[in-house]
């Protein structure tokens, strides 16, 4: 896939020679020949990836790196740090400062294009939760980049699959200062353990003996359960062409033997680290969506997702000539509850008020928040009768035990008033339904209240 890549060396000829090489690529190249200048791009936003030198004035690389992760405006951002310096502390210094990754001149082409291609993948699946989450901030959720951007990658569950005991001893020795690990020497068995535990990180060996490590990679890539743990291969230097096509299948990261126990520390905290971003994103959505269709208080859903739904709901009855019935709930003398015991009090009345009603409901069935104390049923394939079993059921179970009231210290008794409208074949919308029962309510409280009250079916 292409991608906007930000290439910045102070150095002419290094920018002209990366930026031909992208560009024969099809990846769409920007410049920056200082860290300022660079951080300025990709707070706009620009680039998809940030190619990297380190040894630039004033600014160097590594610095550049830190900040760019170290800033959630730009943490997403995936840098690869591509330099002439090839000592392994150099290396470590570079993935300590967030990289990537780390490649040494004189590059490898078909090594940086699949990383490139890598990243540019990974990015592009977590723009669109990023995007989302930084929208979710307008619901009041606090700002989830900032917790993103935060994270140390450590204390992670890591799946080692190994089948040399020597080699695994080590690396689990290395692993364990900082994270759970679990050694599996099977790929079968390595698949099943990943979906059945919940693992940040799987490190594949592969020098599996009779067993192929690009399989159980692109196994874990592709199953639901496991498709968003990190993935990183280890395998011998003449292993590199299968390393790269296992970027290609889905994998994060890699390590070529002899493995440096620091590199390895790194590189599993970085991708814990992203794979821990993105899965506050996915929470920051789930929490934006809930908010959006749900009561805050009762947990129920909200009007402005029951009209919608209601609606759905009306037009597939009709569509099927099935029926369909409405409850509409108050709760008797709310404003007293709250007058005399305090509007906590009132909001744990509603809360077991809500309890108590999904406890007489099915899963099908849409129970909503109209505002204050009145609740909506929307039960579908339900006739008139059943519609008013359902709401004795309800009346009984709220009218049956005191409600309790200042973290259960005191109890009051609570009632319900219900009215209950069924779809008929003239009615143009739900809003007829509706109608009905809300005057079926009106009769039952003016009645006297704790009662149900059916609408008339003709």
């Amino acid at each position: 896939m292409s991608a906007r890549v930000l290439v910045i060396d102070d150095v002419p000829a290094n920018l002209r020679l990366l930026e031909a090489k992208l560009s024969a690529e099809y990846f769409e190249v920007l410049t920056a020949t200082s860290g300022p200048d660079a951080l300025a791009i990709c707070e706009r936003g620009e680039p998809d990836i940030v190619l990297l030198d380190v040894m630039m004035p004033g600014m160097n690389g590594f610095e550049v790196c830190r900040r760019l992760k170290s800033t959630p405006a730009t943490a997403h951002i995936p840098v690869v740090i591509v330099t002439a310096l090839d000592q392994p502390r150099d290396r470590l210094q570079g993935l300590d400062a967030g990289a990537d990754d780390f490649l040494t001149k004189p590059l490898d082409d078909a090594a940086l294009f699949a990383r490139v291609r890598s990243l540019a993948r990974l990015k592009a699946m977590t723009d669109e939760l990023r995007n989302r989450a930084v929208a979710s901030r307008r619901l009041g959720i606090a700002d989830p980049l900032v917790a993103a951007a935060a994270e140390t990658g450590l204390n992670g569950r890591v799946l080692l699959v190994e089948d040399r005991p020597a080699i695994a001893d080590r690396l689990e020795n290395a692993l364990s200062a900082f994270h759970l690990v679990s050694v599996e020497t099977d790929a079968r068995q390595a698949v099943q353990r990943a979906c059945e535990e919940d693992y940040d990180s799987v490190l594949i060996s592969l020098d599996l003996e009779g067993q192929d490590g690009l399989r159980l990679c692109s196994q874990i890539r592709s199953l639901d359960r496991t498709r968003d743990m990190s993935v990183l291969l280890m395998g011998e230097v003449e292993n590199r062409a299968r390393i790269l096509r296992g970027l290609e299948i889905g994998a994060h990261d890699f390590l070529l033997r002899p493995i440096d126990r620091n590199e390895l520390l790194a590189r599993v905290r970085t991708q814990i680290r992203r794979k821990r971003f993105t899965d506050r994103l996915r929470d920051s959505l789930q929490s934006s969506m809930e908010m959006a269709v749900l009561d805050q208080l009762t947990g129920l859903h909200n009007r402005r997702f029951m009209d919608t739904r209601l609606a759905e709901m009306f037009d597939e009855s009709a569509l099927r000539a099935r029926a369909l019935s409405l409850l509409v709930l108050d709760v008797d003398h709310f404003k007293a509850v709250n007058d005399s015991w305090g509007h906590d009090a009132g909001d744990e009345v509603l809360k077991e008020f809500a309890e108590r009603v999904r406890a007489c409901t099915r899963g099908i069935d849409l129970v909503a928040r109209m505002g204050g104390e009145e609740v909506v049923v929307v039960l579908p394939d339900t006739g008139p009768k059943a519609a008013y079993a359902v709401a004795e059921r309800i009346r009984e179970r709220v009218e049956g035990s005191p409600f309790p009231i200042y973290g259960a210290t005191r109890e009051i008794p609570v009632t319900v008033s219900i009215g209950v409208a069924s779809r008929r074949a003239g009615d143009a919308s739900c809003a007829d339904v509706m109608k009905r029962a809300d005057d079926a309510l009106y009769r039952a409280k003016a009645g006297g209240r704790n009662q149900v009250i059916v609408a008339s079916a003709a």
